[in-house]
């Protein structure tokens, strides 16, 4: 199980918000922050808290990435040609971990990265275990032989929470899935709306 699995429901208290869609989030009961000062009435926020929030949210939707990790990823999208927002959105879709996650080979992000670091997934054939590996349009993702039978994998492809985006086409019968093509922000199903324009703005001041 994640490290963080405590953690991951604090991220949904502080951002008030269920941000994976999950039925087991505290936002679902009650929607102030965590902490014994969570109920404190909100002040409204400045454009910079805005928009380090929009970055906070983000980058916590994807688990365990570091603001190294992300702050990379944001600097090769501003170097791709195109829209910044839309090549933030399609660099991060197009980790390893989040296709297995996208799959719905495991229940959430979290048990994705660990997933892929034990070393249960195959792309085109090779075993991978760096969740941050970046997939390309055509490449299949598998889960090896001997982990097809692990509980969480079988459980994960019943969920009814959430369905496989059509940029990732899985056959859970043979436990297999193809990142069919990059997505944009609109291709991608987000339980809340994410901003990654506001993060462009964050990183740009």
């Amino acid at each position: 199980m994640s490290k963080r699995e405590s953690a991951k429901y604090k991220l949904d208290r502080r951002m008030g918000e269920n941000i994976w869609g999950r039925p087991k989030s505290p936002v679902n009961r009650r929607e102030y922050g965590p902490g014994q000062h969570g109920q404190r009435r909100k002040g409204k926020l400045s454009d910079f808290g805005v928009q380090l929030r929009a970055k906070q949210k983000l980058k916590g939707f994807y688990g365990d990435i570091s603001e190294k990790q992300f702050r990379h990823i944001y600097d090769e999208a501003v170097r791709r040609k195109g829209d910044t927002p839309d090549n933030l959105i399609g660099l991060l879709e197009s980790r390893l971990d989040a296709v297995v996650y996208r799959a719905k080979f495991v229940p959430t992000v979290f048990a994705a990265r660990q997933f892929v670091n034990h070393g249960h997934v195959l792309v085109n054939g090779k075993r991978v275990n760096i969740p941050s590996y970046r997939c390309r349009a055509g490449d299949v993702v598998e889960v090896r032989e001997k982990s097809k039978q692990n509980v969480a994998v079988l459980e994960a492809a019943q969920l009814a929470e959430r369905d496989v985006p059509d940029y990732v086409e899985a056959d859970h019968n043979k436990m297999t899935a193809t990142f069919v093509r990059v997505p944009s922000l609109n291709d991608v199903p987000y339980a809340v709306v994410m901003e990654p324009n506001l993060v462009v703005e964050f990183y740009s001041r």
